[in-house]
């Protein structure tokens, strides 16, 4: 829509230092007043993740205009990240308000955070790991093969409306380092009754670990241990069933 009424697709853009993405907005409807409009439905992806107006940019960054998406105001939702950045608890709130409709009666959220006692370390690491017994961990490392890790979380997404009728769901994983107690993943699934959004959400993040091509390492004072098993390749059924 915004790429119809300015008549581009992308362009570069010269901002002085420390400009926002407001500050960006406001360049860009300087040159083309036409967009003015459309401020309050547009939405921000800064380098393909979702930003907030005061974000600071820098240079290389990579700035998207999302204007209303398809099927954003009946009652379907489907939100799949990656987030380079903290997840705080104002992310959690905006999914709160964002995700369930007032048709909807039950609102599940999960929350995965890093917990000090380690994981069962990948095939190939039981020497490290044996060399970090006893010891805790401080924090997690997660590494991600990015648009193969969003497909399937799109996957996973269609297999839960599918099996459950669950069409409003958001799937974020943390990308990079996770302190100990700090969220490194968080699923939100609304549905009109409970028992259809406790499984999706189950549903939800077991898949995801099983299959999202995401790794994480356990880091301790004095090394680190990469911890996982083989990916499965589609839902454990099919699998078996192969």
């Amino acid at each position: 829509m915004l790429r119809q009424q300015a008549g581009w697709r992308e362009r570069p853009l010269e901002l002085a230092p420390e400009a926002t993405i407001e500050d960006a907005w406001q360049a860009i409807v300087a040159a083309d007043p036409e967009l003015e409009p459309s401020r309050a439905a547009v939405r921000f992806a800064l380098n393909r993740q979702y930003a907030d107006p005061n974000d600071r940019l820098t240079d290389g960054d990579e700035l998207a205009l999302i204007p209303p998406v398809a099927g954003g105001s009946d009652a379907r939702l489907m939100r799949c990240e990656l987030s380079a950045t903290p997840i705080e608890d104002s992310l959690v709130a905006e999914l709160r308000a964002s995700v369930p409709t007032a048709a909807d009666g039950a609102l599940v959220v999960f929350v995965g955070q890093t917990r000090e006692t380690p994981g069962t370390p990948a095939p190939g690491e039981e020497k490290a790991a044996a060399r970090h017994s006893g010891q805790r961990v401080v924090a997690l490392e997660y590494e991600a093969f990015e648009e193969m890790a969003l497909d399937v979380l799109r996957e996973i997404g269609a297999e839960i409306e599918q099996r459950f009728g669950v069409t409003r769901l958001a799937m974020i994983h943390r990308a990079g380092t996770v302190a100990v107690g700090q969220p490194s993943v968080v699923i939100a699934a609304a549905a009109a009754h409970r028992g259809a959004a406790f499984e999706a959400c189950r549903y939800a993040i077991e898949e995801l670990k099983a299959r999202a091509p995401i790794w994480k390492s356990e880091r301790y004072a004095d090394g680190s241990v990469w911890i996982g098993a083989p990916a499965r390749s589609g839902p454990i059924e099919q699998e078996e069933g192969s």
